[in-house]
């Protein structure tokens, strides 16, 4: 651990003594009548709040029985599809739709105008921070970065103690702003030392959009194509929001319920975030993916590829979890909108990249992959690709490295994060603070001498 002393020893006795002291019976869970997770046996999460932002409907009524149905997503009351529809692709909505999410409703041409021009104005940093704050320690890991350069810009703010809702709208728009800078510029950081490789930091344009700006700031020539620009455009609105209950957010919630400031806040949700049960999904997904390649010597081979799909059900390949990454959802039961969606958009870009190859293995892992998991599996609802399925795929043809995937989340997710935090400062009541049921039971105490 580099200059930190080396206490290994030790704390492998420490790890054995407090695992062997933490183990909690699992059926005492039933035996209370805790939900694991927070969430009942059928997924389903506990209802910790009310929010007016989003709304993720996964199964509908029918007669008085709940019902799978095809999934939906709604921004505000906007379904996702006509939000995305609605553009045209004649236009950027990463802004749009953050105006949506943020101030509660879709603007008009003057107010998305006053919207950019706010965000313009507040892509910048302070003098030498890129020299003095991201460039001083690179990182790998690029989420570690971000948040220490989220919590470090809470230095140069003087009204950072300042409760004022105003103060936290300024706060929360200024950290979208900043957000791509943060991530893009460490890892250029990173890359420079680390890697070895040429040092470029391009500063993001005023004429720009959020996805123009990150393809040109990313890239040593600057240059993208307008799909490109709009196929990333569409990967941000589709990440920005996702209900209260995803880990994340829920994070934002239970931190700015404390009365923490604003960085703080997004300091812990991006810690959230990065977990690869979370943000780090589609990671995953392209690690997955390549050692099927290495392992299934004709991908078109329908029973060549389901059989290897099989063995990593039954935890005999990859890494050896048991999980198909990319398929099911928490919540979503028949399809995810999101990656519906996005899936014509991906083939878009796969055709235009000459990746139409790659392009029907997913498609093929896509349709293949439910049938192993319900072959193999006891499930309660429905299996489908999620949205991290073909993110990273989409990235790796935009040439985004895998280091930047789960910053690239939170480039998106800082605006639903916003939009919570200012939500439940504006209805603020009371901490949260869930139960927990004790097991405990009191002990004698021994002095030191009688102890074994």
């Amino acid at each position: 651990m580099g200059e930190y002393a080396a206490i290994e020893k030790e704390a492998k006795v420490f790890t054995d003594t407090c695992v062997r002291n933490d183990v909690i019976d699992p059926s005492l869970f039933d035996k209370f009548g805790v939900k694991r997770g927070l969430r009942d046996k059928d997924g389903k999460g506990v209802l910790a709040g009310i929010t007016n932002i989003s709304r993720i409907d996964a199964f509908e009524d029918r007669d008085g029985v709940k019902t799978p149905c095809d999934g939906r997503l709604w921004y505000r009351g906007y379904n996702v599809y006509d939000l995305i529809r609605g553009l045209r692709g004649k236009r950027y909505g990463f802004e749009e739709v953050a105006y949506l999410l943020l101030l509660g409703d879709l603007p008009n041409r003057e107010q998305l105008a006053t919207f950019n021009d706010c965000l313009t104005k507040c892509r910048d940093l302070p003098s030498n921070f890129v020299r003095d704050v991201i460039m001083k320690a690179p990182s790998k890991d690029l989420m570690n970065s971000l948040t220490r350069s989220v919590l470090t810009l809470a230095s140069y703010d003087d009204s950072v103690g300042d409760n004022s809702l105003q103060t936290q709208m300024e706060q929360c728009i200024k950290l979208i702003s900043v957000f791509p800078m943060l991530a893009i510029y460490g890892y250029h950081a990173y890359n420079y030392y680390i890697n070895n490789s040429s040092m470029y930091i391009h500063r993001p344009q005023p004429e720009l959009s959020t996805a123009e700006n990150l393809l040109q700031m990313l890239r040593p020539d600057r240059q993208y194509t307008p799909l490109e620009a709009h196929v990333l455009d569409i990967a941000l609105l589709l990440h920005m929001e996702h209900g209260g209950g995803n880990n994340s957010t829920f994070t934002t919630r239970v931190v700015t319920s404390s009365g923490a400031d604003t960085y703080s806040v997004i300091a812990a949700a991006l810690s959230s975030l990065k977990g690869p049960k979370h943000g780090g999904a589609n990671i995953k997904v392209m690690e997955m993916m390549k050692d099927i390649r290495e392992n299934v010597s004709d991908l078109t081979d329908e029973e060549e590829l389901k059989t290897y799909l099989g063995k990593i059900v039954d935890k005999q390949a990859f890494d050896r979890k048991g999980l198909i990454y990319g398929m099911g959802h928490a919540v979503y039961s028949l399809s995810d909108p999101r990656a519906v969606v996005f899936k014509s958009f991906v083939q878009q870009l796969a055709m235009a990249k000459g990746r139409k190859e790659d392009f029907d293995f997913y498609n093929s892992v896509e349709r293949l992959a439910p049938q192993v998991i319900a072959e193999k599996r006891h499930i309660y609802k429905g299996v489908s690709t999620n949205v991290d399925f073909y993110s990273g795929f989409v990235y790796n043809m935009l040439g985004i490295p895998v280091e930047l995937y789960t910053p690239m989340f939170a480039v998106a997710r800082i605006v639903g994060w916003s939009a919570h935090r200012m939500e439940e400062l504006v209805n603020v009541d009371k901490i949260i603070r869930p139960a927990y049921q004790s097991i405990m039971e009191p002990r004698e105490y021994r002095q030191m001498e009688d102890r074994v």
